[in-house]
């Protein structure tokens, strides 16, 4: 069959009509969303402040954990002043390449995210399984190697989801049911073969999130079976002490990634419910992963009383 008069050629702008069900309501629902996302900006600006600046967090982990409120603010950067746009001035017009830029850059940075949370996990089993070797294992050198190959890894895989949409040509719809970008609610877009695109989008989400998830279970196994090999009861506590932070942001960025993943492709949950949740998915971690962090580190919250309470220490 050939296409039917509905179809057109690769159009110039899309449309985002926001949370489709809720339209009447989303203003209101944007201010919940700005709070979260001036929570996420607070914290992961403070990160990015107090790591550098404390000298007792010059550690791989907290490294990381730098790294990761980068891409936190990214994230929000990326999706929040268009998706506010919407909800509460209803701007909902955009150049097809600029979402196809928003696109990357969402989907770039949750695969930098999850490969930093990979590389948290390796610290772990490395301080953990072998701390005599911790330091020379992961000097300066191999975590800038690290951060490296995890956002050349997320950059290429996901740099070619918009390569392949731009080279699309009919679609039949211009409106995007979604407040943001997102890869399958474009290809659902196009009104002609969209196998390659639904499968290479597979691909990426499998070689990054599926990839990461496995390896960071396999380094949660034999963190565990070290610690449980501990004679002391005391030093048992400890060493699960210094992981309970990472495990709560793992199980909190990869449970919400995976819901939202399969019930986009796969399940049949109303739109509305998917696009808050996978909204959230987004936008709630980069607000929580300060939080966890700070409430589990003594010098980040030490140094949060310092800028709230008390005159800087300006001996660090």
């Amino acid at each position: 069959m050939g296409f039917t008069n509905m179809s057109y050629l690769y159009p110039r702008t899309v449309t985002l009509i926001g949370i489709p069900g809720l339209e009447h309501v989303q203003f209101w629902i944007g201010f919940p969303f700005f709070g979260v996302c001036l929570l996420a900006l607070m914290g992961n600006i403070f990160l990015l402040i107090i790591i550098p600046t404390e000298r007792s967090l010059h550690q791989p982990m907290y490294i990381f954990l730098a790294v990761l409120a980068a891409t936190d603010l990214g994230l929000c950067i990326a999706i929040a002043p268009k998706m506010l746009a919407i909800f509460w001035f209803g701007s909902c017009s955009m150049t097809f390449d600029a979402c196809l830029t928003q696109l990357f850059f969402i989907h770039a940075l949750q695969g930098m995210e999850s490969g930093i949370l990979l590389a948290m996990a390796y610290d772990r089993y490395v301080a953990i399984c072998d701390p005599l070797r911790h330091t020379s294992i992961l000097t300066p050198f191999v975590l800038v190697k690290m951060v490296v190959v995890v956002v050349i890894r997320a950059t290429v895989l996901v740099g070619a989801l918009p390569i392949l949409l731009k080279r699309l040509q009919r679609f039949h719809s211009r409106v995007i049911i979604h407040s943001y970008c997102e890869h399958m609610a474009v290809v659902k877009l196009a009104a002609e073969d969209i196998c390659v695109s639904k499968s290479y989008g597979l691909f990426v989400a499998f070689a990054i999130l599926g990839f990461d998830m496995i390896f960071v279970f396999i380094s949660y196994i034999h963190i565990f079976q070290a610690v449980f090999r501990l004679s002391q009861k005391e030093s048992r506590l400890k060493a699960f002490n210094t992981c309970i932070a990472h495990i709560v942001v793992f199980f909190e960025f990869y449970i919400l990634a995976f819901f939202s993943f399969f019930s986009h492709r796969f399940g049949h949950v109303s739109p509305y419910v998917h696009i808050l949740l996978s909204t959230i998915y987004l936008l709630v971690p980069p607000a929580l992963n300060p939080i966890v962090y700070g409430v589990k580190t003594k010098e980040i919250r030490r140094r949060v009383v310092q800028i709230f309470i008390l005159k800087p220490d300006i001996r660090h």
